[in-house]
């Protein structure tokens, strides 16, 4: 079974995002926030990260820069799923290594096709 590490500061999309995507059988883990997310990944690496990008602590763009610099951290596809959605912002995430983009409110059809096209469904 695939892993998700579903990592937003929000209790509520994390509870959504969960419910979506056991549905679609990964296994879950969650972190509220990037620095969470990152003892998370160096414990075991998911292969899957659903990321948000304004968080406190650490931001979801540090978490991912931290991430690909780190060992194995080029393994996981990164889905960045934020309300940042001006083409600068894209372009930053993708340049800082994350392979998709969702924007909030997402819903059952989108995660399905974004991690789809990702190929991780």
């Amino acid at each position: 079974m695939a892993s998700c590490l579903i990592v937003d500061d929000s209790k509520v999309v994390r509870m959504v995002a969960r419910r979506i995507l056991e549905d679609l059988k990964f296994e879950i883990r969650e972190a509220e926030d990037g620095k969470g997310a990152l003892d998370s990944c160096l414990n075991e690496m998911p292969d899957v990260i659903l990321l948000d990008w304004n968080m406190p602590v650490m931001n979801g763009i540090e978490f991912l820069r931290e991430l690909r610099a780190s060992d194995g951290g080029d393994g996981p596809v990164v889905v960045f799923c934020t309300t940042e959605n001006d083409m600068a912002h894209i372009r930053e995430a993708i340049s800082a290594g994350a392979n998709e983009y969702i924007m909030k409110p997402f819903d059952r059809a989108i995660i399905e096709a974004k991690f789809s096209q990702v190929g991780v469904l």
